[in-house]
């Protein structure tokens, strides 16, 4: 597999994507660590967007650290991700982005907010860190366009749980949704992590179209 997808991107002088969603403790980014092992050996770059902002970010920094094999290469970047990858060397043929997650709460957290802000946010400051976050994205898609490397990305599904009470939250919750439906569109494969299972959605989903469809059947043989 390694091979048909290096020999596949090398060709095309362009990248796949792996995208890989799950929620907290779902199994995610081991899930992402294995995958890449697998597919690029230790010729892997971990690109690692968390911060160590407290004592505690700092120990789970250190243990993802511990956990990754030595000889792959790590690139700390909690913004500006796409730039960053373009002066990368040696180049790999994997790159990990662990986590999409944080990049996207890096992006939100990057912006002066108004000490109002956590009540309500306007459209103007919402379209502002959307159009932040799409810029980074889209610097991110215009790397794997442009170099023959396989990205996996982890991201979180946030959608899944409570409402969240104040509004960067909620804005957060939102960006984060969005960007997973524009990096999913974009990938070869994206997979649900579900209490340490990965579901390959591609395998499973359906369109619209397709949907309709099957419906319209259905609804036949009931009148029937």
């Amino acid at each position: 597999m390694q091979q048909d997808l290096s020999e596949t991107s090398h060709a095309a002088n362009t990248g796949t994507i792996t995208l890989i969603l799950g929620g907290v403790r779902s199994g995610k980014s081991r899930f992402g660590e294995q995958l890449a092992h697998e597919l690029g050996g230790d010729s892997v770059l971990f690109a690692a967007t968390a911060e160590a902002r407290d004592e505690e970010m700092l120990g789970r920094i250190q243990k993802h650290r511990l956990s990754r094999p030595a000889a792959w290469q790590t690139l700390e970047q909690p913004l500006h991700l796409g730039k960053a990858l373009e002066s990368v060397t040696p180049f790999p043929k994997v790159v990990l982005l662990d986590c999409l997650t944080l990049l996207v709460s890096n992006v939100l957290c990057s912006v002066e907010w108004e000490p109002s802000t956590s009540s309500k946010l306007s459209p103007s400051q919402f379209d502002l860190v959307q159009q932040m976050v799409d810029q980074e994205i889209d610097a991110i898609l215009h790397f794997v366009q442009g170099h023959p490397v396989h990205l996996i990305i982890v991201s979180g599904e946030v959608g899944l749980g409570l409402v969240p009470d104040n509004a960067l939250g909620r804005a957060f919750r939102d960006l984060l949704g969005w960007t997973n439906q524009k990096i999913a569109k974009q990938a070869t494969a994206t997979y649900f992590m579900l209490a340490g299972f990965p579901i390959e959605l591609n395998s499973i989903s359906s369109t619209s179209q397709d949907a309709a469809s099957g419906l319209r059947s259905r609804l036949e043989r009931t009148v029937r």
